[in-house]
This record gives C-alpha cells, structure tokens and sequence, in this order.
C-alpha cells in the first residue's frame, strides 16, 4: 500500500518535499496546496498531482499524510487541524516561534494519539548518519567535544527574514538538533555571540547574519557553533566530533569529487550550491523513514519533542546574543 501525500505550500521547500515523495518507493503524491497559482502548477504538471485548497485537503478521504511546507507562523495551527483530522503529519521546523504554543502543539499531538514528524534532514544525510554510526559503535569513544560549520552562501531575501523568527530560530535550529543528536545529552548551558556583517538590512530587522554557540551539558560535553550568511565559497557544511579515543569528521559535498594538480597548483571543483542540491539524499531518506513510521507503527526519528528542544535552545542562544550572559536551561 502507497501512503498518499498532499504538500501544503509550493515554494522552494515545497518543491524539495514534492520531490522527495516521487522518489521514495511506498509514497504517492496526491496534492498541492498554494494560493499562488504559478508555483501550484508547476507542482502539478511535474509529479501529475491534483491542486486543492487546503480545507478541501483536510476532508480528503485519499490523503493519508501531508507535508506543512507553508510560512511557520501557520505551522501549529496546521499541526493541530490536521492531526486532530487523523492525518499523518510532516512539519517543516520550527513548530511555531514561540515556546509556548510549541509545547501546546506537542500536547495536542499526544493527546490526539497523533503522528507528527519534525523536518530535521541533517538527521538523515548518509554521511552524518556514517558518523552518528561511528559514535554509536564506540569507535572514537566517549564524546567529548562536537563542532559544526555551518554557513549559507547568501541570505534569504527581507520579506523571509521578516516571518522566519531570525537566524537562531530559523538557521541554527538545525545545528542545535544535529548538536544534541551527537551529544548524547541534553543541554544545560547557551552562550552565543552574534552580529551583522554581510547587510545592513538585517541589522534594520532585528536580526543577525554571523553567530558563534557555545553549547555544554551537565557533565561538561561541549559543542560550538558557527554559522554565517555569507559564503562566498558555496554551501559550506562540516562536522567534527572528538572522543576519548579519537575522532570522526563529515566533509563538504563538491560538484564533483575530483582533484586537479596543475603548474598552478591543486585545485578541486566548487562546493554545492545550496541546501536543495546538498540534501537530496537527506530529504528522500527523510520521507522514507516518515513512510516506514506511517505504514509500520515505528517512531518517527524527529519528533515534536525534538522541535521543541530546539526551539528552547534558540531562545536562550537570541537570549545570550543579547545579554551577552550565558543562558542556564532548567
């Protein structure tokens, strides 16, 4: 049996996810939903599916899970509707902006005896979970210190940053899941710093485009954070984790994976371009293991928990940003 999707939104994570559902073997996508006209179609006319409006995806009989891809001030409201209808739910992160109304949309799913999986794909990219592998089976030890580099090649545009909650809710929330994934334990203290350097224009919306994280947990495990908006390199993505007996490092994706060596020296092709190129893989496992969660009764591997978790981390990292203090979570 092929579980059959809608997607709620058909902007650019949209397209990743309808995407990622035509590749995966158990899923079929029925829907989309857009009050933009063009980005519906496209949808359409590339996997076949139908175009409905959301309420008349609530009451589809033939929809048995949907993917909430639209802005996340609507996310909890979806969450709930859709839960409550007796669909699976797929959310992009975060649940909401807010701590709150996120741990109300966490209740609400376990009273509803509800599915609802968070968008984390870092989770699910081959190479991190080679690595999370490597941890799990001690071969580098007990793990003693994470760091992650994250940085974007450019900003999202002004009308985004405006709804996305800022950097720490919207860009390092994935760092703080990946970081407690690789802990292994729940984090007890946030220091941030952070800054504008790349535009002006952020500074004007109250946020920020260069951060640095310290996390650390009760028993002195630690993790550091960097993140920027500007890379003028590409999509610079890198983890390294260092344990008692070693350590275990996840490298950049390249155009290709190719060396030069010239009279002008080594060279290598650039970096990829963006998430939607980087994570393919990521986003289709993603999917698959939301499939396997629906058809088989298996947890699904990032939970409304897991987004709340993160969410609490970025406010006590905007927190610490602006304090300058380091932030305690109780």
């Amino acid at each position: 049996m092929s579980i059959r999707f809608a997607v709620l939104g058909a902007g650019r994570i949209g397209q990743v996810h309808a995407k990622a559902v035509s590749s995966v073997n158990g899923a079929t996508l029925v829907a989309i939903a857009d009050p933009v006209a063009a980005a519906a179609h496209h949808i359409r006319d590339t996997y076949g599916c139908d175009i409905r409006s959301i309420d008349m995806i609530l009451t589809s009989d033939d929809v048995d899970a949907v993917i909430i891809c639209t802005p996340t001030d609507t996310h909890a409201d979806l969450i709930e509707r859709f839960i409550k209808a007796g669909k699976a739910v797929f959310c992009e992160k975060p649940v909401d902006l807010d701590v709150a109304r996120a741990r109300k949309v966490v209740d609400t799913v376990v009273a509803e005896n509800g599915l609802l999986m968070v968008g984390f794909q870092r989770r699910f990219d081959p190479d991190f979970m080679a690595l999370k592998q490597a941890i799990d089976e001690g071969v580098i030890g007990e793990v003693e210190m994470v760091t992650l580099t994250s940085r974007d090649p450019g900003a999202p545009p002004v009308d985004y940053i405006k709804r996305s909650g800022g950097i720490f809710r919207d860009m390092t929330i994935h760092d703080f899941d990946v970081a407690r994934w690789l802990l292994g334990e729940e984090v007890t203290s946030v220091q941030a710093a952070a800054s504008v350097l790349t535009d002006p224009a952020i500074k004007e919306l109250g946020d920020y485009d260069s951060v640095n994280v310290i996390l650390m947990t009760a028993s002195g495990k630690q993790c550091t954070i960097n993140n920027t908006r500007r890379a003028t390199y590409g999509y610079d993505q890198r983890i390294e984790v260092h344990g008692s007996k070693g350590s275990v490092s996840a490298e950049n994706h390249r155009e290709s994976r190719i060396e030069i060596a010239n009279g002008a020296g080594y060279t290598r092709p650039p970096l990829l371009n963006f998430f939607m190129s980087r994570y393919t893989a990521a986003y289709a496992n993603e999917i698959a293991s939301f499939v396997d969660a629906i058809a088989n009764g298996t947890p699904t591997k990032t939970t409304g928990m897991d987004g709340l978790k993160a969410l609490e981390l970025a406010d006590a990292a905007l927190k610490s940003a602006q304090t300058g203090q380091a932030v305690s979570l109780a």
